[in-house]
């Protein structure tokens, strides 16, 4: 069996035996927890590999674990929602999660999603080797480290270390690492996401825009992250 743990946070005792089922087939090591506090405590004494994580939880919500989670490991988490609204997936992404799931949804594509963020998040004996930093006006990535800082001379300001999750980071990575290029959605859900996944392209989207956020990157006037209309984005940012 897997040596890899899965925790899986949910108050609804069918969804939690239904996903342990196909996750425990998949060979992960599957424990629950019913509630937001008791969610911590699980994060604390099991140390999961991942967290499958609901947003409508009794005692603390999702967002609100998430949150504290956050404060102290960075462990990869997924969460579950049931309100598909785009301000619910900005505040998710935002706060630091991994990906997301929207009920109802299918066991099976949520086994695919664990394994695509562990792949991701984890590496492997496929991981790419250590690379040197890439540098660019107003920002540096190190893909050694899994580092951004982000620098304004212009405003005075120093360096400034950039908060991304495991998946943000490689999206901004991929993009970096071909200047100018452009990716359609698909592309790079084909090449940050992996080949299995299967869902809304517009997943893209929303995490382009939390990246955008963190890098303070104006949408209107980039000086990171482009847009090509219709078709997807493209690195614009300036090697030094």
């Amino acid at each position: 069996m897997s040596t890899q743990r899965v925790l899986v946070v949910d108050d609804e005792p069918k969804i939690r035996m239904t996903v342990r089922g196909y996750l425990e087939a998949d060979g992960f090591q599957v424990v629950e927890a019913a509630d937001g506090p008791s969610g911590l405590q699980a994060v604390t004494r099991d140390r999961p590999d991942l967290v499958v994580l609901d947003v409508m939880l009794p005692g603390l919500d999702g967002f609100q674990v998430l949150r504290r989670i956050r404060e102290t490991s960075r462990v990869p988490v997924i969460l579950l929602t049931a309100r598909a609204e785009e301000v619910d997936r900005l505040i998710g992404f935002t706060t630091g999660s991994d990906d997301y799931v929207t009920k109802p949804f299918s066991p099976r594509e949520l086994a695919l999603r664990v394994r695509a963020v562990l792949r991701r998040t984890e590496g492997g004996p496929e991981a790419a080797p250590a690379d040197a930093a890439l540098r660019f006006e107003g920002l540096t990535i190190d893909p050694d480290t899994r580092t951004a800082l982000v620098n304004d001379t212009a405003a005075g300001d120093g360096d400034r270390a950039v908060e991304l999750s495991a998946l943000d980071f490689d999206l901004l990575l991929a993009l970096a690492r071909a200047p100018g290029r452009v990716f359609t959605r698909r592309g790079l859900l084909a090449q940050v996401w992996g080949e299995d996944f299967f869902g809304d392209e517009r997943i893209v989207d929303v995490h382009i825009r939390t990246l955008r956020r963190a890098l303070d990157d104006d949408a209107s006037a980039p000086r990171f992250v482009g847009t090509v209309r219709s078709i997807g984005y493209r690195f614009v940012g300036r090697a030094v």
